[in-house]
């Protein structure tokens, strides 16, 4: 019989090497993601707080909250409050007004609503169709890469382009008038106004909405339509129970980033209006340039109030893409 154990002192005392100590590395993996992080604090997290500082401080540098009591401008708020509790008693309008920035803030946010509602239901259509409604490759392939050139597609090109297509004496608007008859600005129709600059955002935000619901669209799964098909649902109590349900968390998210994507815009609207249409960016523009209106903490406060209206906008985009992402996984 074989005697297993270590009976030979040599043996016995004999101890195991030594571990080798690891070799110090470079953290090699983070120099590829090193300059995402380098711009994001440079021009985007620095910034930021250099802008939330300033928005609390006056020219001395001490803590105040005059500069965002300036945006509500209490004086002129208090009176348009007044004016809007007279007018509800007479039944008459008394032509109210917001004080200026109020104002700035309330356009910015109606033009940043419709651009973004007409680009989000007119995008989730042309993506439908594209996805589900039977067409060529080909039609899907040309319009997703249209959509992502016309979706960063912005600023003085753009605000030209429309000028020139749907000026006073735009291609357009001379077409509708000498082989129709139909002079648009005689209806009522102008490229300056409101509905003006909501149609040449609508030209970004179209093309956007069709490059972020695509995925969504392509991530219903087939087996759900033989599943309501085999249990008797028609058509449109698949859409309705099942489509429906699953993507709208993608779409009000989405909207939501139409949403903040122009709220934020200056480039296109500053081109194509000038100062005749008195947004919340072309207000901070002329605070921070100083021209005439030369308060820069002012200004602070106003660029303050842009990223929270921003911030809380992309916080329930998240909320929502996180709540879609569960079914489309």
């Amino acid at each position: 019989m074989t005697d297993l154990s270590l009976s030979d002192h040599a043996i016995a005392g004999k101890t195991a090497p030594p571990s080798e100590a690891r070799a110090f590395r470079l953290p090699t993996q983070w120099l590829g993601v090193a300059p995402f992080f380098i711009f994001a604090i440079m021009f985007l997290v620095l910034p930021t707080l250099y802008l939330v500082l300033g928005a609390f401080q006056n020219d001395a540098g001490a803590f105040t909250f005059d500069n965002i009591v300036g945006i509500f401008d209490p004086p002129n708020l208090s009176n348009y409050m007044q004016c809007q509790y007279d007018s509800w008693i007479s039944w008459v309008d008394g032509n109210c007004k917001l004080p200026s920035i109020l104002a700035a803030y309330w356009i910015s946010i109606k033009i940043s609503l419709a651009s973004s509602l007409i680009g989000a239901f007119a995008g989730l259509a042309i993506a439908i169709a594209i996805v589900r409604g039977g067409l060529p490759n080909w039609i899907r392939s040309a319009t997703l890469t249209f959509s992502g050139v016309a979706s960063n597609f912005a600023g003085v090109p753009l605000a030209f382009a429309f000028l020139a297509t749907l000026g006073r004496l735009g291609l357009a608007t001379v077409i509708l008038n000498t082989v129709f008859g139909f002079n648009i600005y005689a209806h009522g129709f102008n490229i300056l106004s409101f509905w003006g600059l909501t149609l040449t955002y609508v030209y970004f935000q179209i093309p956007l909405m069709v490059v972020i619901i695509t995925p969504a669209i392509d991530g219903l799964k087939k087996e759900w339509g033989e599943a309501a098909a085999t249990l008797g649902a028609t058509t449109a109590q698949y859409w309705r129970m099942v489509v429906i349900p699953v993507i709208w968390p993608s779409f009000l998210g989405t909207v939501i980033l139409l949403f903040a994507n122009a709220f934020g815009a200056i480039a296109t609207a500053y081109a194509l209006t000038g100062s005749s249409l008195n947004i919340i960016p072309i207000v901070l523009y002329a605070q921070i340039r100083g021209d005439v209106l030369h308060n820069p903490h002012l200004g602070y406060a106003i660029a303050f109030g842009m990223i929270v209206i921003t911030g809380l906008a992309n916080v329930f985009y998240i909320w929502f893409r996180t709540r879609s992402e569960r079914w489309l996984k």
